[in-house]
């Protein structure tokens, strides 16, 4: 069945173009998740600096879902006004200014608000990259899926491991974080490069917008989102609670560190191969990657300390299955407007349920005092993305979905 292409987006012409446009990829998905994990890299020094109560701690770590979830679902319809080109140069350019400005802040409501600044790119590229993906290369959408979601996965190994040391040798926490405004002001560069091009002037309200709420009408939508979600939940608990459960097994807090940072490294060869093959074998890479995660798990669970190396390379595999995640959006719609509201529709729902599961392990462990619970929600939320995946990556569009819906 041939994919139709929404035809009020223009493709690049030449290859120089095309360039352009990978360029941008690689260095939009370099800044995606650097405001993330560089604040989680110096919290303490951060809530010492700014004066912040536990509360506005536990805030600062968790705006970046509510900002994925409430920017996300407000950018297809601003895409459509404004072109997501445009959208996303102006996201990333006032990302850039969040960044370079919040390590000033010396107030806690200040450093807030800075920091939606800071996550504004984020947000927005969340969603809009699978539908320039979509329009610009929907012959490669796993190859250039690749691209972003391996400079993403750079991105967020780099956040978490280099905020410290770039610190230290300019001066403190406030110099390791506005280093990262620096990779954010060279992504708007090539996405103002394409803007320039005469086949990227179209009228603002030209580009076909697809309303969030037409999705709650396909049940494609919601199962590439109870995909996503259930994947995301895993990565959360991972990242947030991993290396507590390691040090609570007494290992020392340096090599849990280590250990978790290898697992976020990982990312990186992983997305390089795993979208493509997701794009002919999809069902098959998330069978194998869910199978690392599934031995991951039972380690954990049966030799959490004589193993834990073996554990967190797994997993960190395992963690693959988010890229994946990321192609099939682009598989399951013919028109870059259907892949863009999809991301928003599936990341903005998935979001908030992923935003749970580390509060839902963190409660269990409160409450019982051991992991076995905790652990539980891992194998229940892998369960349930395997079982999940299927539909999501059933042969079929959400936008025959929506047609046959309203007739």
């Amino acid at each position: 069945m041939s994919v139709r292409i929404d035809p009020s987006v223009t493709t690049p012409t030449t290859r120089a173009q095309q360039r352009i446009v990978v360029v941008g990829l690689a260095l939009a998905g370099l800044s995606m998740r650097t405001a993330v994990t560089s604040v989680g890299a110096v919290l303490d020094e951060i809530q010492a600096g700014v004066h912040a109560s536990g509360t506005v701690a536990g805030l600062i770590t968790t705006l970046p879902v509510i900002c994925f979830a409430v920017i996300g679902a407000a950018t297809t319809r601003v895409g459509a006004a404004v072109g997501p080109h445009r959208l996303l140069a102006v996201a990333l350019a006032v990302a850039t200014i969040g960044l370079a400005v919040r390590p000033l802040a010396s107030d806690p409501a200040v450093f807030v608000l800075l920091s939606v600044l800071a996550l504004a790119g984020a947000a927005v590229s969340n969603v809009v990259l699978p539908g320039l993906v979509k329009a610009h290369f929907p012959d490669r959408i796993g190859a250039m899926t690749a691209v972003y979601t391996t400079a993403l996965a750079v991105g967020t190994t780099a956040g978490a491991g280099l905020t410290v040391p770039l610190g230290d040798a300019a001066g403190g926490w406030r110099s390791g974080l506005a280093w990262w405004a620096l990779p954010a002001g060279l992504a708007v560069v090539p996405w103002v490069l394409v803007l320039r091009e005469p086949a990227r002037r179209s009228p603002a309200g030209t580009a076909r917008h697809v309303p969030l709420g037409a999705m709650l009408r396909s049940r494609t939508a919601w199962a590439v989102t109870a995909f996503f979600a259930t994947q995301s939940i895993q990565a959360y608990i991972a990242f947030g609670w991993f290396e507590r459960f390691l040090v609570g097994h007494g290992i020392g807090h340096g090599t849990a560190g280590a250990m978790v940072a290898v697992l976020s490294a990982l990312g990186i060869p992983v997305s390089v191969v795993a979208p493509r093959v997701a794009t002919a074998h999809p069902r098959a890479a998330i069978l194998v990657l869910c199978s690392f995660s599934l031995l991951a798990y039972i380690g954990l669970a049966v030799a959490p300390v004589g193993g834990a190396w073996v554990w967190m390379v797994l997993s960190g595999i395992g963690n693959g299955v988010f890229p994946v995640a990321l192609t099939v959006m682009g598989m399951r719609a013919r028109t870059a407007a259907t892949a863009a509201s999809l991301a928003a529709f599936s990341q903005g729902v998935g979001y908030a349920i992923a935003g749970l599961g580390p509060l839902l392990f963190g409660a269990l462990y409160a409450a019982t005092g051991t992991w076995a619970l905790p652990l539980a929600v891992l194998f229940v939320a892998l369960g349930l993305n395997v079982i999940t995946a299927w539909p999501a990556t059933t042969h079929r569009f959400v936008d025959d979905e929506l047609r046959k819906a309203a007739a």
